[in-house]
């Protein structure tokens, strides 16, 4: 979702039992965040500048703590709230999956008579309502290094990543880390001063470790590594490389059920691979450990990218026995949960097939889902046409190229592209060469700070004319053309209302197809010449071919409801 839109969901939905991840790319945006919600909340806010020394860590820590302040706040109104009522309880209930057996025992409880029992029933039922986990996320590539005054390096364990890290893990809250975008050896490393990543006395861990990955290789490797340190990964995440919202991470053509297939057939390996790595790092440590510790090392597997229907979630669920599924984009719709501008609302609502698409607008040199004729969008044509290309860089989270310097830049700057334009300019290529690297160039956006100001806006922090908005849904916002409650996007997850999706749609398996032959095609194009190229062009299209002869053998299947 970036930077913004999911930057205060916690604060919406959290109180209704709903677990949400925020980011932690933009330290400046939580902190403006921090001090517009204090302001709301009545509570005692500080602001942190840029020249404060270990700002991004205490800026990030001071607002997970602010945010944890007003879930618990509005968690307590809600179970004081009574029952048989319409209000925030009923609806706190009512937002269960009807298996869970809260779920059931409140359902008991609204047919039962008046007395005593239903009186203890009740109390019961509040004592196990559960608030939603504030869980956080550190793309691990964002770890540039950070500078003195005087132009000389801090230590490495001021670098972004680490200072996030160090924001979270002294903060009090019990939740999950998300881990994105590969392996940060020396950032997993850091975990091991942080006692929350480990077990404590009853066998509990405060803080959670979930890693995204990209299939069963990833997860080993990367839970190898922190098994002997002693640390558990509590879930993988597994995400469509091509078929999702924000960065896209595309396979070598391989397709998201041949990932899931392989996890099945081997993810007991997984627990048998890290289990003796952890005793002996407890052991090592002097630390009690209960050699029966029934789920030590026992990851869940759960899946996100592109999950549209019910039927989707139960074939993901009953198929590869995914514990869990994560639903991003469709929530950008319910404006309960995710915090986006008016005009860029109506852009989502308005949008077709052909308004969503993979660009190269990220300084990171990632493919980014992006929605055209946004603000961001404008904003960077603008500057283009009137020979100004490129951002002030007023945050600088993405900056990594050293051609022009010694200390990075952001290839999205103006510093960067002026001088990289020249330098093309001056070069003796033919001029459509030039016409094709320069445009390459000037595509690159400011990601960074225009993910974060659609909240700015929509919160009135900000004024939109002066603040280009970007945002990065996936390719299943183009089948939703309304705003939904809270309530109905949730019943349509669960199946109990009709499909909010219509028909038309193709399955989630097609188009991850649809977009990997695309991505097959742009391939081809770019690294035909090159003898590296070709190798990974055939082993692309093996896996490719692979995956669809897979999905084939699904479509025979007896198909799922919706």
């Amino acid at each position: 979702m970036g930077t913004g839109h999911s930057a205060d969901t916690a604060i919406r939905v959290a109180p209704f039992g709903i677990t949400s991840v925020l980011s932690f790319v933009d330290d400046i945006l939580l902190d403006k965040l921090c001090g517009y919600y204090s302001g709301v909340y009545d509570l005692p806010y500080t602001p942190i500048t840029r020249k404060e020394e270990d700002g991004r860590a205490k800026r990030i820590h001071a607002y997970l703590e602010t945010v944890k302040t007003i879930v618990d706040i509005k968690f307590k109104k809600i179970q004081e709230l009574p029952f048989f009522a319409k209000n925030d309880k009923e609806t706190y209930f009512e937002l269960l999956p009807d298996e869970c057996q809260l779920k059931q025992d409140y359902k008991r409880l609204l047919m039962m008579p008046p007395g005593t029992e239903r009186d203890s029933l009740a109390e019961t039922l509040v004592s196990r309502m559960k608030v939603g986990s504030i869980d956080v996320n550190i793309m691990v590539k964002l770890d540039k290094a950070n500078y003195k005054k005087d132009g000389t390096t801090l230590p490495d364990l001021m670098s972004d990543a680490k200072a996030a890290l160090r924001g979270y893990g002294e903060s009090s809250l019990s939740s999950s880390m998300v881990f994105s975008a590969g392996m940060n050896q020396t950032l997993f490393t850091y975990l091991t001063t942080f006692q929350d990543f480990y077990r404590d006395a009853q066998g509990k861990i405060k803080k959670k470790i979930i890693l995204k990955v990209s299939d069963f290789r990833s997860a080993l490797i990367q839970g190898k590594f922190l098994a002997k340190k002693g640390l558990e990964v509590h879930e993988f995440r597994v995400e469509s490389g091509l078929n999702c919202g924000g960065h896209a991470f595309p396979t070598k053509g391989t397709l998201m059920p041949t990932v899931l297939q392989e996890i099945k057939e081997k993810r007991t390996e997984l627990a048998k691979t890290f289990q003796p790595l952890i005793k002996a790092y407890y052991e090592k440590q002097g630390w009690p450990l209960a050699d029966d510790t029934k789920d030590l090392a026992e990851s869940l597997f759960t899946v996100q990218g592109g999950i549209g229907t019910h039927g989707e979630m139960l074939r993901l669920i009953d198929e590869y026995g995914v514990d869990k599924t994560g639903w991003c984009t469709p929530f950008l719709f319910v404006p309960e949960a995710t915090c986006v501008d008016s005009t860029t609302m109506e852009l989502l609502r308005l949008a077709n097939t052909e308004d969503f698409y993979l660009s190269n607008a990220s300084p990171l040199g990632v493919p980014f889902n992006n929605l055209r004729n946004t603000g961001s969008e404008k904003w960077t044509t603008k500057r283009r046409d009137e020979h100004r290309p490129g951002s002030p860089c007023p945050k600088g989270f993405l900056v990594s190229n050293t051609e022009f310097s010694e200390r990075p830049i952001c290839v999205a700057s103006n510093l960067y592209q002026k001088k990289k334009l020249e330098e093309i300019k001056q070069s003796d290529m033919d001029e459509s060469e030039k016409r094709k690297l320069s445009d390459r160039v000037m595509q690159k956006t400011c990601i960074c700070d225009h993910l974060g100001n659609g909240v700015l806006i929509a919160l009135g922090i900000v004024d939109e004319k002066e603040s280009p908005q970007s945002i990065c849904p996936g390719p299943n916002a183009a089948w939703l053309k309304k705003f939904y409650t809270l309530k109905e996007m949730v019943d349509h997850i669960y199946g109990r209302i009709p499909s909010l999706i219509p028909p038309e749609r193709p399955h989630m398996y097609v188009k991850e197809i649809d977009l990997y032959v695309e991505y097959f095609e742009k391939l081809v194009n770019e690294t035909a010449k090159d003898p590296k190229g070709i190798k990974l062009i055939q082993e692309t299209k093996t896996n490719i071919d692979a995956g669809m002869e897979l999905c084939l053998s699904i479509a025979k299947k007896k198909p799922f409801i919706s």
